[in-house]
């Protein structure tokens, strides 16, 4: 498909003219916009447009769905006809926090420091997956991985974990570069933050639990113990919060003359001095209460907490709530060893596939624009990517989404039942396999064909007894 000028035009109507943008962007698939009026949105004849996947509006900005490879001309054509100055995702983002409450603003703050780094993660999450593949016992051998068999792919095997590897263990110097930028200081002295958490003269954190004797500096008769914050993310989150807030507090008072010798020195020296004596200790202690609450809870109710976030998922996605589960599912991996969170995430994917991919069977044949849509967004969503199939098709219509809650609620209390874990978050959907531990990859695709087929059976059977009508 292309991108006409009359398909943009119309898109600029549908959301009430081009004196109703205040900002624009977009990322990979979607058109981002501020409006200063939602409610002059005409939705209905938006979603009908035939460049138009779908459109939602979260966070105070009002995304309209366009797909890869095609946004980035639309949003040429928009700007063009407008007249608006092409704007950063951070002006959008700081025009759409007026619009948002507390604990909104709090959820998007944790995108905006998160969201950046997963490439990173999930790339690392696939490179494990596929040193998963060569180095796990039982999955083509009898007792034997492939490596034991293959002696001549260890070393290949090895490399592939260093690389994979990387980006846990220097996590706090990814989440330092993005937060000390989301919080208004210089990135690059995040990573130096980060890294300092991680200093091999440290004691590692993965350690802390089997060391027999903690080392500890000697400052004036307080000692102060010398642990490590690798797979941490509450430490280098609050670190950089004071670390950006010193940064400028110096730099406006600070003459320019000095500036270099004077605000990051002192910006560093007092947040490494607070960091291991008072923020990396308080919020090390928190952030493991708050993991053996989540283990306590899937390890005494594993039924109920699969079910619950496994029926709740793609609700927290259109709210964007989802986004605070990512520090979760770190936290998880650093300090359990893997996740049982994201598997469930995966299976949600999967499951808004196949209610979309029903709808492609249910729309009418004249409705070609919904069948192609509904085909096009199922293959997307299996592959990791719902946007498309859950505002273009599912939410217009309501019971392909609720199928795909139910689907994937199943799914959740079948797998967190029986503890399917994920050593790392990875790409969701058909692909999330690579990440799991190869253990429960039976269970995991038990999972996966209850996503397959649950949602697609009941938004066919649910079909009959309503009209195809949008909501």
């Amino acid at each position: 498909m292309s991108v006409s000028r009359e398909s943009v035009l119309e898109i600029i109507e549908a959301i009430g003219g081009k004196e109703n943008i205040h900002t624009a962007t977009h990322c990979v698939t979607r058109l981002r916009l501020v409006l200063n009026d939602e409610s002059k949105v005409d939705k209905d004849k938006l979603d009908n447009i035939d460049l138009v996947k779908g459109s939602f509006s979260t966070n105070g900005q009002f995304q309209v769905v366009i797909g890869q490879g095609l946004v980035n001309k639309a949003y040429a054509i928009l700007a063009e006809e407008t007249g608006i100055e092409k704007a950063s995702k951070q002006d959008v983002k700081n025009a759409a926090e007026q619009n948002l409450n507390p604990l909104q603003r709090a959820i998007k703050v944790l995108a905006d420091i998160f969201i950046p780094i997963l490439p990173a993660i999930v790339t690392a999450g696939l490179l494990m997956g596929l040193n998963n593949i060569l180095t796990g016992p039982d999955i083509f051998y009898d007792g034997k991985s492939v490596i034991d068999v293959h002696k001549q792919w260890a070393d290949f095997a090895g490399i592939i974990n260093l690389i994979a590897n990387t980006a846990f263990v220097f996590l706090p110097g990814l989440i330092g570069w993005s937060a000390v930028n989301r919080f208004g200081g210089s990135p690059l002295l995040g990573i130096v933050l980060g890294l300092m958490l991680v200093h091999p003269d440290l004691l590692n954190a993965w350690s802390y639990g089997s060391a027999e004797e903690i080392p500890t500096w000697n400052i004036f008769g307080f000692e102060i113990q010398k642990i490590g914050y690798q797979g941490q993310v509450l430490p280098i989150l609050f670190a950089s919060f004071l670390l950006a807030k010193i940064e400028l507090f110096l730099d406006r008072r600070v003459h320019d003359s000095i500036k270099l010798l004077v605000v990051a020195p002192v910006a560093l020296l007092i947040t490494g001095f607070a960091a291991f004596v008072l923020i990396g200790p308080v919020t090390f202690f928190i952030g493991n209460v708050l993991t053996d609450s989540v283990i306590w809870v899937f390890d005494q109710f594993a039924w109920l907490g699969g079910l619950l976030y496994g029926g709740l998922y793609a609700v927290m996605v259109v709210t964007g709530m989802h986004h605070t589960f990512l520090a979760v599912d770190l936290q998880l991996v650093g300090n359990a060893g893997g996740t049982f969170l994201w598997p469930i995430l995966a299976i949600s994917n999967i499951a808004q596939g196949s209610a979309a991919l029903a709808m492609m069977f249910v729309a009418k044949k004249e409705n070609e624009k919904l069948r192609g849509l509904a085909g096009t967004s199922a293959l997307s969503a299996y592959l990791g990517i719902t946007e498309p199939a859950m505002f273009g098709v599912n939410l217009r219509y309501r019971y392909p989404f609720i199928s795909a809650l139910i689907g994937s609620a199943i799914a959740g209390l079948i797998m967190a039942t029986a503890g399917v874990k994920a050593f790392s978050i990875g790409v969701g959907g058909l692909p999330g396999f690579l990440s799991i531990i190869n253990e429960y990859w039976g269970m995991f695709f038990v999972g996966m064909a209850i996503a397959l087929v649950v949602p697609f059976v009941l938004t066919l059977v649910w079909s009959r007894f309503t009209k195809q009508k949008e909501v």
